[in-house]
Formats: C-alpha cells, sequence, structure tokens
C-alpha cells in the first residue's frame, strides 16, 4: 500500500498545497492530485490552492478549480506537493497546521520532512514523477497523464536536465500511450513565449556578465524594468536556463528585485557545483542542479556573496553526478 493510498484511507476532506511561485511540475501535481482524487475518491471532499494561478498551464483539466485565497476550513488530510518546506506554502501553511494529518511529496533534496508523512525521493526527476508512484496506474485518465506529463517535462527541461532517469523516461512513455498530446504540451506549456517575455528575455541576455574566469554568468532585472516592460515574475520564467546553456559556463544566476534591495535567485548548475548547497547557505534550497532563494542587500553585494560560495566549490572541484 502506497503512503498516498493509506493516508486517504478514512478521510472525507482533503486540501492540496503547493510551493509559493507556483511552476509546471508544482502546477501539474496538484491539479494531477486533484483529479485523481475526484475520479478514485469521489466522496472524499478536495480543495486546491495555490499562490496564483498561471495561465499558460489553463489546457490542464480543473485548472478553473484552483482558489488563490483560503477559506475558514479544517481539513481531515493536507497534502504537500513539491514544496522542500512549511514556508514555502507560504500564506496557506496555516491550513497545514490545522490540519488532522498530512502528507508532503516532494522530490527536493533539501525537504525538511514538515509534513506527519513524508514520501521524498531526491533522485527522482520532479514531484509528478514520485506522485505517479503513488498513484494506481489503472486510474490514471488522459487528463491526469497531461498533469503529470507537464509536470515531468518542466522539471526535467524536456528530458535534458541530469535528474531524467530510465524510470522517468518510462513513466512518460506510459503517459504518451495515453494520448495525451505531447508535442502540443511541450510547445504551448514550455518553449512558447509572448512577445514582450521575448523583449524582457533579450534584455537579461543583453545585460548579462561573465565573471570567475567566464566559469559563471549572471543577469539582473530591476523592478523598475519589470514596470517598463509590464511584466511579472512569471514571464521570466526560462531566462535562467537560456543563461545556462552560455558556452563554458557551469554556473548561471538570474535574479529579479522583489523589494526594496530583495532579489530572488535562481541558479543553475552545469557540472560540478552543487547549487543547493550555494542556496542553503543564503536561506533556500532546491536541487543539486537547480535551486533558488531570496537575498537581501544591494545588486553587487548580493552577486559578491553568492560568488564567494560558488567559488569556493569550483576550487575544491567536487564530483556530483546527480
Amino acid at each position: 500500500m502506497t503512503a498516498l493510498k493509506q493516508a486517504l484511507e478514512g478521510v472525507k476532506t482533503v486540501v492540496i498545497l503547493g510551493h509559493v511561485r507556483p511552476d509546471g511540475d508544482c502546477i501539474g501535481a496538484c491539479l494531477g492530485l486533484y483529479n485523481y482524487l475526484a475520479l478514485a475518491y469521489p466522496d472524499i471532499k478536495a480543495d486546491l490552492y495555490l499562490e496564483d494561478r498561471n495561465e499558460r498551464f489553463s489546457y490542464l483539466k480543473n485548472f478553473d478549480k484552483i482558489q488563490t485565497e483560503a477559506a475558514e476550513k479544517v481539513y481531515d488530510l493536507c497534502i504537500c506537493l513539491d514544496a522542500s518546506d512549511k514556508e514555502r506554502l507560504g500564506k496557506f501553511a496555516e491550513l497545514l497546521d490545522e490540519a488532522a494529518n498530512s502528507l508532503c511529496v516532494d522530490h527536493h533534496i533539501t525537504n525538511t520532512r514538515y509534513a506527519k508523512e513524508n514520501v521524498i525521493e531526491a533522485e527522482a526527476s520532479s514531484c509528478c514523477e514520485v506522485l505517479y508512484c503513488q498513484m494506481d496506474e489503472s486510474l490514471i485518465t488522459k487528463e491526469i497523464g497531461e498533469c503529470l506529463y507537464t509536470g515531468i517535462i518542466h522539471d526535467t527541461g524536456v528530458f535534458k536536465h541530469s535528474n531524467t532517469s530510465g524510470r522517468t523516461m518510462a513513466i512518460a512513455g506510459k503517459l504518451m500511450d495515453m494520448g495525451i498530446d505531447f508535442g502540443k504540451i511541450i510547445d504551448d506549456s514550455f518553449y512558447r513565449k509572448t512577445y514582450v517575455q521575448n523583449q524582457i528575455l533579450g534584455r537579461a541576455l543583453l545585460e548579462s556578465i561573465v565573471f570567475l574566469h567566464g566559469k559563471c554568468i549572471f543577469s539582473a532585472i530591476r523592478a523598475k524594468d519589470m514596470e517598463f516592460y509590464g511584466v511579472t515574475s512569471k514571464d521570466l520564467e526560462g531566462i535562467v536556463d537560456q543563461l545556462r546553456v552560455t558556452e563554458g559556463v557551469e554556473c548561471a544566476i538570474f535574479m529579479y528585485e522583489t523589494g526594496v534591495q530583495e532579489f530572488k535567485i535562481s541558479l543553475r548548475s552545469n557540472s560540478c557545483l552543487d547549487v543547493s548547497k550555494v542556496a542553503q547557505f543564503f536561506g533556500g534550497g532546491g536541487h543539486i542542479r537547480a535551486a533558488g532563494c531570496t537575498m537581501s542587500g544591494n545588486l553587487h553585494d548580493v552577486v559578491n556573496n553568492l560568488s564567494a560560495q560558488i567559488e569556493k566549490q569550483l576550487e575544491s572541484r567536487p564530483c556530483i553526478t546527480e
């Protein structure tokens, strides 16, 4: 019996939560589970709360059921997906505290195991991969498959990242066999950009700077720039990944201003660098190859502080095979 099936025994109400600034894996996992519960456990009343709804994923079934403001309810079970710690649940963390029981399903190596029951597979490509293995395969429909496939492609960079395993590909193949329009899912949710998104990407690339003898690259977008282009944080997705593929670069940093001298940092690694350790040092977390944190200070101080931690690892040259 899986941990998910065991946690759902005798349950009448469930709340599903994901992390702040939900990405493709988070939204895919949350909607995948929401749709699975509706089919496999029709007597359970489930609610899904996320900080916001990214219209890029509006093709997923029951996307309109995502709630952005919590009601005053107490649930039998709180299921947290793709969130490495309680703080990542944002304003909905209170629902976890008040629930009678809790289950966390995640794949972050930095997960703090904050729920009463935790299914953490740090070697998995995505939360959706872990969640798939918790479900009854015979009850996974095409619509659920679309959700799970979306999460897998987003956290593997369409199967390019080193977290892609044989199991990942096997699960993706099973989902494809259900008849999902996998090409359209990839184009619409991963590659397609609006004109203004291409503009802000071009601005970030144009103003990027390499340092540490060309092994690192960073770019930053100020709040005034976001206002000028009329973009939000959702329009900045993919910039750090484009920086990462710069020839000779081992670590890419992208940051955008979220407040007065406050920056949201995204880190990506190509080889012998564990960016989760860098992010953890500054109160964040993530994976060996992809991590993030929030830092305070002026732009130059933030870059210098990050640079010091990155340089330590580059000098020690650890061998990482994830």
